[in-house]
């Protein structure tokens, strides 16, 4: 079911923010996290989630192995070739999960959680 603003959402998942820093810069204490459960407000919903950077790497190296593979000495192809067989798990991955959404979410405990995929919340 698609998100949309206003609408009442709970993780689904335990989310991993990132490390607590204190003290001398650098020095890590501890980890945060959000835990399943959690629940807000969706309060804006972003459209597609951005392509990775293997994924756009795939399309640029897929494309020039396209248009110019023919043209290229054969170790520049083959080496090619396995740049390419190397990112496809990460195509692959991108092309199944579709038109996925980011959204905005203000979570009862004061955090925001943006720039995160529908997938991890479950509406309520």
């Amino acid at each position: 079911m698609p998100l949309k603003e206003g609408r009442r959402v709970r993780l689904a998942e335990d989310l991993g923010i990132g490390e607590a820093v204190a003290g001398e810069p650098g020095a890590v204490v501890g980890f945060l996290s959000l835990g399943s459960g959690m629940e807000g407000t969706v309060e804006r919903v972003d459209g597609e989630l951005p392509e990775s950077h293997e994924v756009r790497e795939y399309q640029r190296l897929k494309a020039l192995f396209e248009d110019y593979g023919h043209t290229m000495p054969v170790a520049s192809r083959e080496r090619l070739e396995a740049e390419i067989a190397a990112l496809e798990p990460q195509w692959t991955a991108h092309r199944e999960r579709g038109n996925r959404v980011t959204v905005r979410v203000r979570l009862d405990n004061g955090f925001v959680l943006d720039g995160a995929d529908q997938d991890i919340l479950t509406p309520l």
